[in-house]
This record gives C-alpha cells, structure tokens and sequence, in this order.
C-alpha cells in the first residue's frame, strides 16, 4: 500500500465523500469536492490539512452556491507532484508554482471563482492567484491568513529547517508513526488555540498517519518564499476580506492587523473565543459571513 494517503482505505467514512472525484490537471492527480450551484466559491485548506476541514461547512455553503474543495498538491487525496519533495522555490509546491496548478485545475474544472476562502497557506494561495491574473474574483476571504513572515527567531530557523527536514527520508515516517498516538495530535492541534471534536481529531491523525502526508505537508513550507510574497502583498486589487481568530495560537491576530494597515481598502472581521481552525470550530458562522458577502453591495 503507498505511504500516502489511500482513497479505498483511508477515505472510509470522509466527510462529503459523495461529492468526491479525482481530476487530472497540471500533469498529476487532483482530489476535488463539488457541490451546490449558484455562485463559484473555492475552497482553499491550510497546510497539514484537506478538504476534511471543510466538511461541515461545505454543505452550509452549496446551499447558496457552488462550491469547489480541493486537496492541495500532495495532501489529502492529491498527488505530490514529481518535482515537490526538492521544494524549491519554483517547484510545484513553492507559493507561484502551486498557484499556478491551481489555476490549471479550474481551467479542468471550467470554474471562474466569485469567492476564495483560503485558510492560513490557502489564503496566500488565492492571493498569488490573484496578483497573478489567473483569477478575478469579487472577494477573496482569509482566514487566519498567512500572509507574512513570521517574526523574530522562528521566522529565521522555520524555512531553512523545513528544508532540512524534508530531505531526510526518514522524518515523515517517524512523524506517522508518533502520529499513532491520537494524544500527541490532540496536543498538536490543541497547540493552534482550537478545540475540534472527536471526528475531527480522527480525520487529521488519519493523514497524519501516512508518511506521504506529511512529506507533501514539509515540502510546501521548505519550499514557500513569504518575504518575496509580502513584498507583492501591496498590490492586490481584488477585495479582500481578513478573518481573524482572537485565540489563535499559529498565526497571530496582529498579522491581520498588520495586513489590513497595508491594504487599506481590505476589511477585519474578528472571531472572539475562536482559534486558528475557525471555521471548523464553528462552520456556521463562516457561512453567515458568506452569505452575507454575496449579497450585491
């Protein structure tokens, strides 16, 4: 059995399986979830994770819309593409190149976006897009973006040490196999200040399990230039939406803050009592704030 992530087996019981299918686009593998109609929303997860993080606000959303979830290049159920366990920066899995498959695979999937949602990396991702030209969208959402560098000593040691680590053949399996443990995940998500229930738990030991998640997982971060993308922050047109989750524990809310003093036509919104995996904390408020935002100014 591969040491990723196995449809026939570990996407037993995944949220939303019914609207699952694989699409081929950028020369690998794609996994997708679509549904709903209406407007075109994309959802864009974080890293680590898969379209499980959308999963009970996928169908809140395609009551109003369509939506399109994707595992992001090798996470989840897609592929890690050829080129992606090096992790430089022009590689599939640097920031322009994952960009870049993603615009492939809407161009597949025959999707203009109205709306991108994209937590932490995924928000960096619809924004690239976006600064790129391969999407117009009417507003992108992040949520608990990552959008900046981070600060002080862990933005000095976070990428070189992401690059060292994926070189080392061994590293995702001993994360797999500590991942066994469901205590140390709990510990490991408790650590982003979010409290997710037993499903939710399971579904990310789940990935964290199989060692190819976790390559595709290191791989995307030993290979992200965020001071190169910061600098290319400031000339975003589309309108940008900031969700900030006041108890979140991985991104701090001050980066919001930070981002929304360089884009003065962008706009807060702040979740109190909510950590960096928000919108699975409570899913019903992400699609409030949706719904709100297609409503014709």
């Amino acid at each position: 059995m591969s040491d990723r992530p196995f449809w026939e087996w570990d996407g037993r019981g995944w949220p939303n399986a019914a609207a699952s299918r694989f699409v081929r686009a950028a020369g690998f593998d794609w996994h997708v979830q679509r549904m709903g109609a209406g407007p075109s929303v994309l959802l864009l997860h974080g890293t680590g994770a898969a379209t499980h993080s959308w999963r009970d606000a996928l169908p809140l959303l395609a009551a109003r819309a369509d939506v399109l979830a994707v595992d992001l290049p090798g996470h989840g159920f897609s592929a890690l593409p050829r080129s992606g366990r090096a992790g430089p920066p022009g590689s599939h899995m640097g920031l322009p190149g994952m960009a870049a498959d993603l615009a492939a695979l809407l161009a597949v999937e025959d999707m203009r976006p109205d709306i991108i949602i994209g937590h932490s990396a995924g928000a960096a991702i619809a924004i690239r897009m976006a600064l790129d030209g391969t999407v117009s969208p009417r507003r992108i959402v992040s949520l608990n973006g990552a959008l900046l560098p981070l600060g002080g000593m862990a933005g000095q040691i976070f990428s070189p040490m992401a690059r060292m680590l994926v070189g080392l053949p061994f590293v995702p399996a001993l994360v797999a196999w500590r991942a066994a443990d469901r205590a140390v995940v709990q510990k490991l998500l408790a650590d982003t200040g979010s409290t997710l229930d037993l499903q939710g738990l399971e579904l990310y030991a789940r990935l964290f399990r199989r060692p190819g998640h976790v390559a595709g997982t290191l791989a995307m971060m030993a290979a992200w230039d965020l001071p190169a993308f910061a600098r290319d922050l400031p000339r975003l047109a589309a309108p940008l939406t900031l969700v900030s989750g006041l108890g979140d524990r991985t991104i701090s809310p001050d980066t919001a803050r930070r981002v929304r003093a360089m884009l003065p036509a962008s706009h807060l919104v702040v979740w109190p009592g909510l950590g960096h995996l928000a919108h699975e904390e409570n899913p019903q408020l992400l699609a409030k704030l949706i719904a709100e935002l297609m409503v014709p100014a």
